[in-house]
């Protein structure tokens, strides 16, 4: 007997193709044409296997996206391996020799930055100049030990026994500079310095750090020349000092300051050519109207790098 009121509903089971997945949806055999159900059946699928698609490509660029942001870490973090000489410098920088005031400096000196931007290489003959307690020299002197050689010239008496005290730092050699003396001026920690000569010849490379402003216009040109007759041709001339504004005119509230415009138009004169200059020790808020020795700057002042070579003749 046919139930007329009460049409017979019956489930079909539908896998969706290629997914695995199986749907079961009930069908009202009385009601619907086997076509039309054929037809939602695979307008169902059709809808489904797209949606799985999206979720798919989406799920793909999601995972994308982390690998590229994990590539652009990995790229800001990684340090690039150091070159040979670099490695020598940052194993001086461990050194005990160097007090841990003097490695806390590390941060803002840059020493294998800066050296290496001067071009040092551990077979080369090195002059520094102005050595003062020895910063740089407790770095220069293990590099150049083994297959270079370090000099040392002009105010050198603050090395004390540095030199005779430590295995790494006896090859280094003091320049004598016979008759060569600091007189002061009347300007507080400015000196004047007579012609001299470094009584070397053969050097590759003459190096000062934070000292041309300790000497007056007059005693700078000096040290230029004996720099430069100190040099092989095709050796480099480096220097760093305090930055002052360019053609601001001296004060004693700035007198550790240069105009680096100045310095290289004086280093031209003595016969040298600019070959590069660096921002490595720019100091955005470093306003350059106070003394270095300003509890505001010390330690932190903008400072101009230069390096100059001497021509062939």
């Amino acid at each position: 007997m046919t139930n007329q009121g009460n049409p017979i509903a019956t489930v079909e089971s539908i896998e969706t193709l290629g997914t695995g997945c199986v749907f079961q949806i009930p069908v009202d055999r009385c009601n619907l044409q086997r076509l039309s159900y054929r037809n939602t059946c695979s307008s169902l699928v059709q809808r489904m296997t797209g949606n799985l698609e999206k979720n798919t490509m989406r799920i793909a660029m999601i995972a994308l996206s982390g690998l590229l942001a994990a590539s652009v870490t990995h790229a800001q973090f990684s340090r690039e391996p150091l070159s040979p000489v670099a490695e020598k410098i940052q194993q001086a920088m461990k050194s005990n020799v160097r007090s841990d005031a003097e490695k806390a400096r590390d941060v803002n000196r840059k020493p294998i930055q800066t050296l290496e931007f001067f071009g040092l290489q551990d077979d080369m003959h090195v002059v520094e100049l102005v050595p003062e307690g020895g910063w740089y020299t407790k770095i220069l002197a293990p590099v150049l030990a083994d297959k270079g050689k370090l000099y040392l010239a002009i105010g050198t008496r603050q090395l004390g026994t540095l030199l005779q005290d430590h295995s790494s730092m006896r090859k280094a050699e003091v320049l004598p500079l016979d008759g060569v003396s600091f007189k002061p001026t009347e300007v507080h920690g400015i000196f004047a310095l007579g012609e001299l000569s470094l009584d070397v010849t053969d050097v590759d490379l003459v190096l000062t750090f934070r000292n041309l402003h300790n000497f007056d216009t007059a005693s700078q040109a000096n040290i230029h020349r004996a720099a430069f007759a100190a040099l092989k041709a095709g050796g480099h001339y480096g220097m760093i000092d305090h930055t002052r504004r360019h053609n601001e005119p001296f004060a004693e509230e700035r007198w550790r300051r240069l105009d680096p415009v100045t310095v290289i138009l004086q280093a031209q004169k003595a016969g040298f050519e600019l070959v590069a200059s660096s921002d490595l020790h720019y100091r955005a808020d470093d306003e350059l109207r106070y003394d270095t020795s300003r509890k505001s700057v010390k330690g932190n002042s903008d400072r101009f790098m230069l390096l100059f070579r001497k021509p062939a003749p």
